[in-house]
Parts: structure tokens; C-alpha cells; sequence
């Protein structure tokens, strides 16, 4: 695995590859790597001749009183997963490198749909930050596929319409969620739950699953749904951010002759937010 700091070398070393005619997978990430990301690699390894994988912790996602200064920063772990799942190249640079000329006067990527409501209503200007450096990242890497986990489906709805909207060259791959024995959805997240509440985090899944089977089971009146799933999590003892059955294209509150639904859930243990999602065809 070869390892780069700086735009200029990385994109000198996949302009030889693109002249071999080899494809590109992009996996970008912020590091921290667990086996959910994993995962997102070796799909890209099963479709593309080259994977490169990004770790930068982008400081322009993260809001006012989030975790950007305390997000765990683990390289060389990190390292010895990318290189034991035959990554090719490593992108990881400093912030000065990503925004040269400093994020305040960063010219932004803006998707006005998707990104008001769910994640987007709690965490402003998240997804403002989540496209801007997605799209500087594709410009970089220039990938023929790029792979993003369905965990965070706001992301890869929001993704997906970015490449539509500004005719980025690029496939856009969904890789199933990845998850924990008991249901958990695999976050780096998740090393902040305390032992405590970490058997009852599963309480998020589980209502998503009880509500997809309640739909299936002919419920259509999603409001009374939504309601009792939140007083299942609060039981549970957690707080709830969301719980919002949708549109799995626009996230817009499900309408009953909806045929492709995504139930959508985001709650607060003591020490995270934690998110999942569960969809279905009807």
C-alpha cells in the first residue's frame, strides 16, 4: 500500500493507473476503521482494478459542541486493516492541503434537498460539510465507483443527488449495513457507549425491524408508528433525536401508495448519537 500526504502525487500515481486502463474504487472515510469499513473496501476490490481510501477527520462537518477535537485518530491501526485488505493507495492529508485557503473562505457545495430535516435538522451545516469535501475528494481520486455504507442513508441519499445534480462522472455504490451480533449498525461511534447502556442500544434497531414488520403487516398509519417506536427508545431509557418513516428517494414523510420506504431512527446514549435505518419495498 502506498501512502500519500498531497493531491499532486496521489493524482500523478492514478493518472499512470488510469493510462493502464485499471478502474478506480474510492472508499473515503474519517479513519478509526472498523469492520464495517472494511467492507466498503473489499466491495470496492471485487469491482475496481485500483482502491484508494481517504482518511481525513473533516472539521467543516462537524458542528458546535461535536466531537471533532476528541474523534479517535488511530493511523496506525488504520493502516495495518487497510493494508491487510490489499488497499492500494492511502490518502491521508492535512487540513491545509484540503483547504488551502482555509475553510472560511472554502467555496461550498450546497444540496438544498435532503439535508433540512432528520440528521440534517439537529446537526446544521453538517451536510454543507459532508458534500463540499465529497466533492473536492471526487475531483482528487477522480474514481470510476465510489462506495458509501447505507448506515448513513441521509449521506448517501444527499451523495447520490450531488453527482446527479452536477454530472459527476461517477458510480455511486451502496454497501449494506455491517452489523454487531445483537443488531448494532457498526459505528466508530459506538466506543463511546458505556458498558452499562450497551446491551440496550439494540432497542434502535429493533424498533426500526418492528416497524418494517408492522408495515408489512398492512399499518399504514405512519404517524401512530413513528410515535410508538420513540416510546419503545425512551423506555429503553434513551433519548430520541428522530424516528421518521420516509421516501427512501426524497425522505419526504412516507405516503401510503409509497412502493419503496426507508424507516429512519437517531438517538443520544450518554456519550453518542447513534443512527440507523431499515428499508423496505411494499
Amino acid at each position: 500500500m502506498q501512502v500519500f500526504h498531497h493531491v499532486a502525487s496521489l493524482r500523478e500515481a492514478l493518472a499512470e493507473a488510469r493510462r493502464d486502463g485499471k478502474t478506480i474504487g474510492f472508499v473515503p472515510t474519517m479513519g478509526n476503521l472498523h469492520d464495517a469499513h472494511i467492507e466498503l473496501v473489499n466491495l470496492a476490490r471485487k469491482q475496481c482494478d485500483v482502491v484508494v481510501v481517504s482518511i481525513f477527520v473533516n472539521r467543516l462537518q462537524f458542528g458546535l459542541n461535536e466531537d471533532w477535537d476528541t474523534y479517535p485518530r488511530t493511523m496506525q491501526a488504520d493502516m495495518a486493516k487497510l493494508r491487510a485488505a490489499n488497499c492500494d493507495y492511502l490518502f491521508h492529508p492535512d487540513e491545509a492541503e484540503i483547504y488551502p485557503n482555509g475553510m472560511d473562505e472554502q467555496t461550498k457545495v450546497i444540496c438544498p434537498a435532503m439535508t433540512d430535516v432528520l440528521c440534517g435538522a439537529s446537526r446544521p451545516g453538517h451536510f454543507e460539510g459532508v458534500t463540499t469535501v465529497v466533492a473536492k475528494l471526487f475531483n482528487i481520486v477522480q474514481p470510476n465507483k465510489a462506495v458509501f455504507g447505507i448506515k448513513d442513508f441521509q449521506q448517501l441519499a444527499v451523495i447520490r443527488r450531488m453527482v446527479e445534480d452536477l454530472c459527476m462522472p461517477v458510480e455511486i455504490v451502496a454497501a449494506p449495513v455491517h452489523r454487531e451480533d445483537d443488531g448494532l449498525a457498526m459505528s466508530s461511534r459506538n466506543g463511546y457507549l458505556s458498558e452499562e447502556e450497551r446491551p440496550r442500544v439494540a432497542i434502535l434497531n429493533q424498533s426500526l425491524n418492528w416497524v418494517s414488520d408492522e408495515i408489512k403487516s398492512g399499518r399504514k398509519d405512519f404517524p401512530a408508528l413513528e410515535d410508538e417506536a420513540r416510546a419503545k427508545i425512551e423506555q429503553a431509557g434513551f433519548k430520541v433525536d428522530y424516528f421518521s418513516i420516509c421516501n427512501s428517494k426524497d425522505l419526504q414523510p412516507a405516503a401510503h401508495d409509497d412502493s419503496e420506504i426507508t424507516i429512519l431512527g437517531a438517538m443520544y446514549t450518554s456519550g453518542a448519537r447513534l443512527i440507523d435505518n431499515v428499508s423496505l419495498s411494499v
